[in-house]
C-alpha cells in the first residue's frame, strides 16, 4: 500500500506561482513513478507529468511544458509541482498518484493509489 497526501492549493491570483506538495508513505520503490494530475469541473483527469521514484527522471505531458515543474525531497519523501504564472485556465483540483513505471503511466490508469487532491482556483 502507498499513501499520498497532497497540500498547497488554495486561491490565488493570475500570474501568481504555487507549489504543491505530494508527501508519500508506505511501500514505495525504485520502480514506482508519482504523478500529478488535474481534474477540472467536469472533466477527466489530466496528467500533467510524472517523476520516476528512484532515478528522480521527469517527463511531461506536451501541453504542460513550459510552467510546470515537478522535483522531489527523498529526505522528506515529499514529491512537489511548482507552478508558475498561474492563469484562470488552471483552476482544478491537482491529485497525485503512485503506479509501477510502465506504458500506462501516461494515464490515469496506470496509477493504483491517489490522494484526495488539493484545490487551487485561479482568479482573473
Amino acid at each position: 500500500q502507498v499513501q499520498l497526501v497532497e497540500s498547497g492549493g488554495g486561491l490565488v491570483q493570475a500570474g501568481d506561482s504555487l507549489r504543491l506538495s505530494c508527501t508519500v508513505s508506505g511501500r514505495i520503490f525504485s520502480r514506482h513513478v508519482v504523478g500529478w494530475f488535474r481534474q477540472a469541473p467536469e472533466k477527466g483527469r489530466e496528467l500533467v507529468g510524472l517523476i520516476t521514484w528512484g532515478t528522480e527522471d521527469t517527463s511531461y505531458a506536451d501541453s504542460m511544458k513550459g510552467r510546470f515543474t515537478i522535483s522531489k525531497d527523498s529526505a522528506k519523501n515529499t514529491v512537489f509541482l511548482s507552478i508558475d504564472n498561474l492563469e484562470p485556465e488552471n483552476t482544478a483540483t491537482y491529485l497525485c498518484g503512485a503506479g509501477i513505471l510502465s506504458s500506462a503511466t501516461g494515464r490515469e490508469r496506470g496509477y493504483d493509489y491517489w490522494g484526495q487532491g488539493t484545490q487551487v482556483t485561479v482568479s482573473s
